[in-house]
């Protein structure tokens, strides 16, 4: 599947790297999620909590962000997702940029990410980057 969705964007890739490139994957999406239970944590929530909807990919899409970033001097994320979760039936985006990462210097072989995951720009995701800020 995730051959697949990599050949419809025209990356090119390679099946037999797939034993590398998807457990990578795997493990990016999980730190993803983290980020968003944390900040759910700051949301009442009385319903178990939250459960991914939907998630797409933008990795074209470069957030208001990330732009303002690159104008500093930082660089472009090099992928975007917007993943949708189920907050006690009300659905709210998060916007996830990916960066490359520091190297650890005890492992400079291994790959190394850097998330910037954030509630969509609305106006309870923007109470909820208030909260986060202010009391977190």
């Amino acid at each position: 599947m995730f051959f697949n969705a990599m050949k419809r964007k025209n990356w090119n890739p390679r099946e037999e790297d797939m034993k590398f490139v998807v457990p990578i994957h795997n493990m990016v999406n999980e730190m993803a999620w983290k980020h968003i239970l944390k900040w759910e944590n700051l949301m009442e929530n009385t319903c178990g909590g939250p459960k991914l909807v939907k998630f797409e990919g933008k990795p074209k899409e470069i957030t208001p962000k990330a732009r303002v970033r690159s104008w500093m001097g930082y660089t472009l994320p090099f992928d975007r997702h917007d993943w949708v979760v189920d907050r006690c039936g009300k659905q709210v985006t998060y916007i996830i940029d990916f960066y490359s990462g520091q190297p650890d210097p005890r492992y400079p072989e291994a790959p190394s990410f850097y998330l910037d995951v954030r509630p969509k720009l609305t106006m309870d995701g923007a109470w909820q980057r208030f909260k986060r800020f202010w009391f977190h």
